[in-house]
């Protein structure tokens, strides 16, 4: 079922060819099966996505939700989907965490990382805006003090984790208004049973999205 999932291509990173994807239209329940079946991962059917327009906070109350809008039907199992339009959801603090980027910033970040040889692993894409890197499950809890001591923890930085008692929509999940989930960075068998060490990315993220600020702050006749 790789193919059907598509891919990103920005520069020389690959993107999702729009023909592939609407050649084949995986369902909620099939994604699910081979993210079960395949990768051993916990995965829900959860609500459509809310239509566009619609504000960005979620009902959840949770700050900065990497699904808003999208959670779990009560009492719906992986493959008990509600519907054509139900949205596929990670239960994160599992097994994996996810760190949450803009997508300009994971991408420079990206790049560097892949030509340091820095072993990555599945990053999703979302139609947010959004890069959201998967890492080892606890990362959520150990950010704060990473973050110390590697002295990005003073720095206002647009870097999010996803952790236990939040979900992170899932190809092919597509939010309406915007579209859809994508994998920049599919799962391996060496890299889906056992993601990176958050340490590992984590300072090239952090540089990334604080020279991102910084560009975004400049006067324009700087910039």
């Amino acid at each position: 079922m790789d193919n059907l999932f598509g891919e990103l291509r920005l520069g020389s990173l690959r993107l999702a060819p729009l023909g592939a994807r609407r050649r084949t239209r995986v369902t909620a329940s099939q994604a699910a099966a081979e993210y079960t079946g395949r990768w051993g991962w916990a995965v829900v059917v959860g609500e459509p996505a809310r239509a566009a327009g619609a504000p960005e906070s979620c009902h959840c109350g949770t700050p900065r939700c990497a699904a808003p809008g999208l959670h779990p039907f009560p009492g719906t199992g992986p493959a008990a989907g509600p519907g054509p339009d139900a949205s596929v959801l990670f239960p994160t603090g599992r097994a994996f965490d996810v760190l949450d980027v803009p997508e300009q910033a994971g991408l420079q970040a990206l790049v560097r990382l892949e030509r340091m040889g820095t072993q990555v692993g599945p990053v999703l894409a979302a139609p947010t805006g959004r890069l959201q890197f998967l890492v080892a499950a606890g990362t959520a809890l150990r950010l704060p003090d990473l973050l110390y001591r590697m002295g990005w923890d003073d720095a206002a930085l647009d870097l999010a984790c996803h952790g236990e008692g939040s979900f992170v929509a899932a190809p092919p999940t597509v939010l309406a208004g915007l579209g859809p989930v994508r994998w920049l960075r599919r799962p391996t068998r060496d890299n889906a049973g056992c993601p990176p060490e958050a340490r590992l990315l984590l300072g090239t993220l952090a540089y990334a999205c604080h020279r991102g600020r910084e560009r975004r702050s400049e006067p324009a006749w700087i910039a």
